[in-house]
């Protein structure tokens, strides 16, 4: 089998509503087969993540997390994505990490917040001013026609430098009230505490958590997970993964049963936001599930652009 290998200039061929219907599609065959392996040195953390989905075929990918490197000059997050054909198992594409990392991550949140935020939301809040904001953006934009954007981040500086690099980003500079005003929060930080209160939430609001991938790692406090009807992408990349929701359930802040829905759950018509004043939560947590979805959906769209 020749190999294929979809580069990064494939993105022009992608779009944000295709890939959230794709990703619909690929839960509604079954949940995968998955594993993880995460390695960390201090700072830096080493993932290994494997998916098997029948008639979607596997995907591994390997990634480096490493935040100094921003300082460098480097990308933080580094890695390779190998995509294995379903009936044979043989290796069929290498897919340009970074582009299935973005549209994977922004992908997956996409997909929350079209079945959970309010259809007429237009207040849209980025919390965090690295490469996953602007991808929020971009993705938020292609879907809600009204989208106004504003960000906050800990770093002045960074937060001036992403608007002037985005047409009609606002910038906040007071989190709280930022949180208030908004309609749709979206959290892209490296954040180990939280910063986004319970206290600040506000009846129909949707906020999506992304940053949060570690065990020691938290964007949003308990009296938030509390006040909210709870959702993530997969239980099984989250609840015994993530310090958003590991440290709350392990002190009986939350329990699983609060959990409301995965993806796996938009079938049964139970992912849904069921009243426009009630507060939606959800944890995107990865997974090589979606990077497989991801990964095929780039894979088709290339294949077909090539003719």
């Amino acid at each position: 089998m020749d190999i294929t290998l979809v580069p990064a200039a494939a993105e022009a061929h992608l779009d944000w509503r295709g890939l959230t219907d794709a990703l619909i599609a690929g839960h509604a065959l079954g949940r995968p087969e998955i594993a993880d392996l995460f390695l960390y040195r201090g700072d830096d953390t080493l993932l290994d993540r494997a998916a098997w989905i029948p008639g979607l075929g596997a995907a591994v990918k390997v990634a480096t997390v490493v935040p100094g490197n921003p300082g460098r000059g480097r990308p933080m997050v580094n890695g390779v994505v190998n995509l294995f054909d379903d009936v044979t198992g043989e290796l069929e594409a290498l897919v340009d990490f970074h582009l299935v990392t973005k549209w994977k991550t922004a992908g997956d949140s996409l997909l929350a917040a079209r079945l959970l935020a309010r259809p007429e939301s237009r207040k849209f809040l980025i919390v965090g001013a690295g490469t996953v904001g602007r991808s929020m953006i971009e993705s938020y934009g292609a879907v809600f026609a009204d989208a106004e954007f504003t960000v906050w981040n800990r770093s002045a500086e960074g937060a001036a430098k992403m608007a002037a690099e985005t047409p009609g980003l606002r910038i906040a500079t007071d989190l709280e009230a930022a949180v208030r005003a908004a309609d749709v929060i979206v959290t892209c930080t490296m954040s180990s505490t939280p910063l986004i209160k319970g206290d600040w939430l506000q009846p129909g609001q949707h906020l999506d958590l992304i940053g949060a991938y570690r065990p020691d790692m938290r964007e949003a406090d308990d009296q938030a997970l509390s006040r909210a009807r709870l959702f993530v992408d997969s239980r099984a990349t989250t609840l015994g993964h993530i310090g958003e929701l590991m440290d709350p359930l392990k002190r009986g802040v939350i329990s699983e049963s609060d959990v409301i829905a995965d993806y796996y759950d938009i079938a049964a018509g139970a992912f849904q936001r069921r009243a426009a004043d009630e507060i939606t939560i959800c944890k995107n947590g990865g997974g090589a599930h979606l990077d497989l979805m991801t990964s095929r959906y780039i894979l088709d769209a290339w294949r077909k652009a090539q003719g």
